[in-house]
């Protein structure tokens, strides 16, 4: 029986990375029937929402979808719908593993992280005040002339509930795949009661783990210098919102940039799988863009769905085409002017032919 997963091309590359994908995994064997949805900024005008309510109901009905990258404004417009994505089917776990791959430009060799990330709660809740609002004032009233008048301001909550599920997520994803250690990291010598709430639940977690996977508790601060200089030392890491949003780009830095950087979105109910990079509208329909972070992601669905054997082949595929270094985007050459760069679905066809092998 085939398996029916709602497929969102997003804007700007989007589409023509979701196409290229979507062929890459079909090339598996397994079988799928894509429900295709649109969002983003390009249907704005058509639904008056960059997310239309029957693109959530899709992935409901479905439980789980690939999508490709959607364009979020910066400072104005309405705000990410990879955010609301994530609020709205309480996709709680960002998992983003950040791996080495032999023929990908990096300083750094045999990195194998994975960034488990809270996705529902800290600032990235959205429960933000303009200057002037009349919550704006009250706030202001309440901490007596900590916050200056002319402040916007933002709130962090943290919760037990988040806290708990998010470091659970983590040790279990660290047992079901052979990992060692847990890495819980946040900023608790400042903000001790949110970040502080953080460390604890996710030490509690730990104990139930001891003796099969090992923990400890990084400084955020210091876990960035610290992966910088000795990324070999960590594993998976467990972060609230923020700081995974953050650590995640730093780790795909470490391995050569979000072109490589898949992503999973997981709930209890539902799970979105997208690449970690943006939408790149000034490459639209350029056939130019690299699609190895979304078919990457397509491989992290194929394991979520426990297609295990399909998502060996297809990655197995994607690092022979990376390190035979010929038919690659033309970010993945050594000069970005190579004129033997080959295009998005160029690069899709020539890992289904390493498949077929």
């Amino acid at each position: 029986m085939a398996y029916k997963i709602t497929l969102i091309p997003g804007d700007g590359t989007g589409p023509e990375l979701a196409e290229a994908t979507r062929r890459v995994i079909d090339a598996t064997g397994v079988s799928i029937e894509w429900e295709v949805q649109e969002a983003g900024a390009d249907v704005m005008d058509k639904y008056g929402t960059p997310l239309p309510e029957h693109v959530l109901e899709s992935i409901k009905r479905n439980k789980v979808a690939l999508k490709g990258p959607i364009t979020t404004p910066i400072g104005t417009g309405f705000r990410s719908v990879n955010v609301a994505l994530r609020q709205e089917l309480q996709l709680f776990a960002c998992v983003r593993p950040c791996k080495s791959y032999v023929g990908v430009r990096s300083r750094y060799e045999n990195v194998d992280l994975v960034v488990v990330r809270e996705n529902t709660e800290d600032l990235y809740a959205g429960i933000e005040y303009d200057i002037g609002s009349d919550e704006q004032k009250y706030l202001i009233g309440l901490t007596k002339g900590r916050i200056r008048e002319d402040s916007a301001i933002s709130l962090k909550p943290i919760s037990e509930t988040g806290s708990r599920r998010i470091a659970k997520h983590a040790f279990d994803y660290a047992v079901n795949n052979g990992r060692k250690k847990v890495t819980a990291v946040a900023k608790a010598n400042i903000m001790k009661f949110t970040d502080g709430l953080f460390f604890r639940i996710a030490r509690e977690v730990a104990k139930e783990y001891q003796g099969e996977i090992a923990f400890e508790e990084v400084l955020v601060d210091n876990m960035c210098m610290q992966l910088v200089q000795k990324p070999e030392m960590y594993d998976v890491m467990v972060l609230p919102n923020l700081y995974g949003d953050i650590l995640s780009d730093l780790c795909a830095g470490l391995v050569g940039g979000l072109g490589v950087a898949p992503g999973a979105n997981i709930g209890t109910e539902a799970a979105v799988f997208e690449p970690t990079h943006g939408s790149a509208p000034k490459y639209k329909g350029l056939n130019k863009v690299n699609p190895t972070a979304m078919i990457l992601s397509g491989k992290l669905m194929l394991e979520y769905l426990k297609e295990h054997d399909a998502a060996n082949r297809l990655e197995k595929a994607v690092a022979a085409v990376i390190a035979e270094g010929k038919d690659v985007t033309y970010d993945m050459k050594e000069r970005r002017d190579d004129p033997t760069a080959v295009g998005t679905q160029e690069m899709a066809d020539a890992i289904i032919r390493k498949m077929k092998k």
